[in-house]
Parts: structure tokens; sequence; C-alpha cells
């Protein structure tokens, strides 16, 4: 037996290498971006920037490109990867690390579905998927391997990524790797490792949103070799800005919505407004649905899904809605509350208006209320230092880490619990975890989906002992044939995504067959050092980010007060763009072209 295994991995292998032959002569004749472009994509031309963009990366040059939300970023990388792998084989996979699983999941599909191969990998993967996932990208003609930048952590990882034909690391969302960006994430730091072990590939950092000195930081970060920054105007000509200042925020919703036909986007800030705006929405006879991190993976692409085939009109949602989502015709945007700064503000106002028709984007704006809750928000993402040294301390007794112990040690965390038997505030124990993840104490992450996972607890033979129908039958020998390790520890399955599976596997579990964890949402934590007697926050950490925050909070309370200058100038002058003529369409310009008339 053991000589019919090797003899049949040994031609499982030659055969994945003839696949990659034939694959690669049927592309003998040499070829261009834009043949690639025109092939795979059924595009004759390039949009403005990305040929430049293209032309840098195949070159062999660090590249950082800016590009409005919509701009076509995912092309910059897909189409230089297409070239070089039929040039070279041996460079013809990009290694594409976004922070986002759902991104990941829709742009496998999408390529996939243009014949393009690729793989990506992510939480909820068992172990041996990933590993097949792995050698696809070995050997077989694969183009694209996605990963999010925590995946960089694994020492397994990193050590097969030195072994696959890597021409281009492609990193979105590349503002998340700067102190400076509006959304640092210590994670990204982790992409400088790869970059050691990959000396001679080419990066492409994509991001839509980036202040001057974000630029020049995520270029150090990221170790270029030399600066190479290529840029398109932030500037949207069919955008319309508008501030609306009032005192009820709800029917100005109506009345907006009641104005501008099509799809809209409505963003707040918490996940219990969402649900009561969208139901005050419905009972006013519109047709909207609410969108969260607190729903089900299935929920939340069941409700994305409605909206984007039009079969919803209005999705009302917090900041974990929109990213990622390829939807062109969307008319308005409106955000009830203020956002955290004007680089959130830009990226989620850009969602309208990809199609290049006319479209709006809505901030509502009460003085008063909205100023004071600006300051409430700089002190609860800030706590003072004791606070923050108290959560820390109080965790750790409640997951019952002793001293010097915990390194490594991965715990789901319920926050309500957490605060309820510490007597903490919820809010700023959040964000006390947050910085604590942020000073590598912990590694926080909010919202977590753990994947159902199951354990046969009784040997097979013991299976006649009990009363078992057709499903129970059936579904017990698909976990034996899918899952070896099953008799022995709880194995994530895939099974459990189906409602009725999750039906058998209760009724399993109730007569005690076997140990079913049913899918669920929460917190993590994973601690990344033993537990201290005294942990140490340095200035960059706490200080030095809350003035940031707050300096950042305070533009946009300034773009939404201020009535002088032209919506679309203020935003580009933040993103370092001079020479910007007035818009004269957003409410400002409108408002001074009535008073040059009068």
């Amino acid at each position: 037996m053991q000589r019919y295994n090797i003899f049949f991995n040994y031609t499982n292998l030659l055969v994945k290498n003839l696949h990659i032959c034939f694959f690669y002569s049927t592309f003998a004749v040499e070829m261009t971006a834009l043949d690639a472009l025109h092939t795979y994509f059924g595009y004759d031309a390039f949009r403005p920037l990305q040929e430049e963009i293209i032309h840098a990366v195949l070159s062999g040059k660090d590249t950082l490109a800016l590009m409005p939300t919509g701009g076509g970023k995912s092309l910059c990388f897909q189409i230089p990867t297409l070239v070089m792998g039929q040039e070279n084989p041996d460079k013809r996979l990009c290694l594409v690390i976004t922070p986002l699983i759902a991104l990941m999941k829709d742009q496998v599909a999408h390529l996939e579905a243009r014949g393009i191969h690729a793989e990506a990998i992510h939480t909820g993967m068992s172990y041996d998927r990933q590993q097949a996932a792995l050698d696809n990208c070995l050997y077989g003609p694969y183009h694209f391997l996605y990963c999010s930048p925590e995946r960089l952590e694994s020492e397994d990882f990193r050590k097969r990524l030195a072994q696959l034909p890597i021409g281009l690391i492609a990193v979105d969302e590349a503002h998340c790797i700067s102190q400076w960006g509006y959304d640092f994430r210590p994670s990204y730091l982790n992409i400088a490792a790869v970059r050691d072990l990959l000396p001679d590939v080419p990066i492409l950092a994509l991001t839509a949103t980036a202040t001057p000195e974000t630029i020049i930081d995520i270029q150090k970060r990221l170790g270029f070799k030399e600066q190479n920054v290529l840029r398109k105007s932030f500037k949207r000509e069919n955008l319309i800005y508008v501030v609306r200042k009032t005192n009820n925020k709800p029917e100005q919703v109506i009345h907006i919505l009641n104005r501008v036909p099509g799809s809209a986007i409505v963003y707040v800030r918490n996940r219990k407004r969402a649900q009561d705006l969208s139901q005050w929405l419905q009972e006013n006879g519109l047709n909207a649905e609410f969108y969260h991190a607190g729903l089900s993976t299935r929920e939340r692409n069941e409700r994305q899904e409605a909206w984007k085939n039009d079969q919803t009109r209005i999705i009302v949602a917090t900041n974990a809605f929109g990213m990622g989502i390829d939807k062109a015709d969307v008319r308005v945007v409106i955000h009830v509350d203020l956002p955290s700064c004007i680089e959130s503000y830009y990226q989620e106002a850009g969602r309208a208006g990809r199609d290049g028709e006319t479209a709006y984007a809505v901030l509502l704006f009460n003085e008063s209320e909205d100023k004071a809750k600006a300051r409430k928000r700089v002190a609860d993402n800030y706590p003072p230092k004791e606070f923050i040294e108290k959560v820390y301390r109080n965790t750790c007794d409640f997951l019952q880490v002793a001293a010097g112990s915990g390194y490594g040690h991965r715990f789901m965390l319920h926050m309500d619990q957490l605060c309820h038997a510490m007597k903490l505030p919820v809010i700023q124990t959040f964000s006390a975890l947050h910085i604590l993840s942020l000073a590598g104490y912990v590694y926080f992450e909010e919202e977590h989906e753990t994947q159902p996972r199951v354990r046969i607890d009784i040997p097979r033979q013991q299976f006649g002992d009990y009363t078992l129908n057709s499903q129970q039958i059936e579904l017990l020998d698909k976990l034996m044939r899918h899952y070896p390790g099953i008799f022995t520890d709880l194995q994530y399955v895939r099974e459990a995504d189906s409602p009725e599976m999750h039906k058998v596997l209760v009724s399993l579990a109730q007569i005690g067959i076997l140990t079913y964890i049913p899918r669920s949402i929460g917190c993590s934590i994973t601690f990344t050092q033993e537990r201290k007697e005294e942990i140490f926050l340095p200035p960059s950490i706490l200080d030095e980010r809350q003035k940031q925050y707050a300096a950042k909070l305070q533009a946009m309370v300034e773009y939404a007060e201020q009535t002088q200058f032209c919506r679309e100038q203020v935003l580009l002058a933040y993103f370092g763009e001079s020479d910007i003529i007035p818009c004269g369409h957003c409410d400002v310009c409108r408002e001074v072209a009535k008073r040059v008339h009068l």
C-alpha cells in the first residue's frame, strides 16, 4: 500500500507539471498588457493611470498606486501577473495581501469565472485545505494567492511562500501599514518579513486614501528600493458633495431618499442605529435592510447580494459594509453620523456613482450634537492609561491567565460577560483591548467568526446501539470519510453551513454520538507575550495616536461646519492636491452661485 501511495503521488505531481507545460505552450506568442486586458477581461483600453502602474510593475519597480474608490485597482496587479506568467512560469504567481475575507472570495470567484486560476487562504479553512491550496499554487497553473496580513505571522506559511513561483506582491489597503494612516493595523507590519524572503520580487501597494505623510510612511515600511508614487487625482466629476445641516436626521434621510431614486447606502455608527433606522424606513414605505458585523456570514452575504441585485434598494449599515463591493449604480450615499476622519468619509462616499453618472454624497450634520459626540468619541477611543492597565489585569484574571503564562494561547472572549463580571464600560474596554493589541501585548480580533466544529465521541461499532434515521446515517458517513481525525479532535466542518445539516448535527449531539460547537460570532484574544506584572504604553501608542485621532476628527468637523470653500476643494487639499478649481455643483458652490445671481 505504501509503494502504491508513493507511485500515486509521483504520478499526480507529473500530471500537474504536464498541465503547466500545456498551459504555457498555449500562449507561446508574446502577450502584451493590452492583449491580456482584452483576452481575459474584455476591455479594449485602460482607464487613466492603469497603464502607467502596470508598466512600472512590469519593469520591476516597487510602486505605490493611489487611485480613488472604483478606479480599477485590481487590474493593476492582475494584468502584469498574467503577462509575467506568460513570459516566465517561475514568476507566474501574485501574492495578494488584503484584510477582507469577503473581498478575497469575491475576487477569486471573479477570476475563476474568467478562466484564471486563483486561491485564497483564510480563517475557517482546514489545515489540509490550506496545504492543498498552496500545492495548487506550486504545481498548478495558478496565478493568484490571496491571504490576510495575519496569515503572514505563521512560520509554516512563510516557509511555503519561499517555495512558490511568486513574481509580484500586491498589498491592498496599503494605508493600513502606516502609523499616520487612519486605519493602522499592526498585522500589516508582517509584510516586511515576506520581503526578506523574496528580496527580488517587486511590490505594488494600493490605496484609495492617503495623505502626503502617509504616502512617505507606506514606502518606508514596505522597504521600497526607491520612492515611486503614481497617483490619479481624487477628483470625481460626477459626484456631488452636500452637507445638510439638520436637527432631525431621520426625517432628512426620508426626504433625500424620496428625492433621489435608485440604489442607496446609509451609513451609521452603531448596530442598534442601523437596525432602528432600517425599520423606520420600512415603516415609511421604503425598501430597506440593515447590515453590520454582528450578523452571520450567511446573513451578510444574503443581504449584500439582495442589495447588489436590486432586490433591496437601501442598505443601512455600519462601516463594516462596502469595501470590495462592486456595484456601479449607487445614486446616493448618506452619512447620518459624522465619520471619524476625512479618509474614511471619502472612501465611503466614493461608493456612489462609479458608473460615471450623477450621484450624491450627503453628510447630515447637527452642529451642537455632533461636536459633543466627537469630543466623547476621542475620550472613548483613548481612555486613560490607568484604565487600560486595569483592563489588561481584569482580562487576564477573567481568562485565568497567571503571571508568566499565556504566551501563544488564544481565547474566545465574550465582551458582555467580561464587562459584566469585571464591571467595565463596554466601549472603553473595546478601545483598551485595541490599544493593548497595538502595544504588542495581545492580538485582539473584534467580531471573529468561529467556524462550526464536530467530534464523534463513540466508536463506529457502537452506532448500531442507536436508532438513527437516514439523514443522520448519511451525515455520519460523510464526516468519517472527509475528516479522518474526527474521532479524536474537533474538526472544522463545512457541512454545518447548511441549515438542514445543522439540525441533524444538533440531533446527534443531543443523543450523545458527537460533540457539536455551532458557528458563533464573538471576539478573540491571543496573548503575544506572557502575562506581565506591569505593562508599558509608549507615547507613540497612546498620547500621539490620541492627538492624531483628535486632529483627524476635527478636520471632519471643520469640513462639515465650513460654508466658504468648495467641498471638493477642501477634500482634495486634505490629500495634498492643489490648483483645483471649484466643482460648481456642491452645496457651497451652488449657494455661491445663487448669491452671484441675486
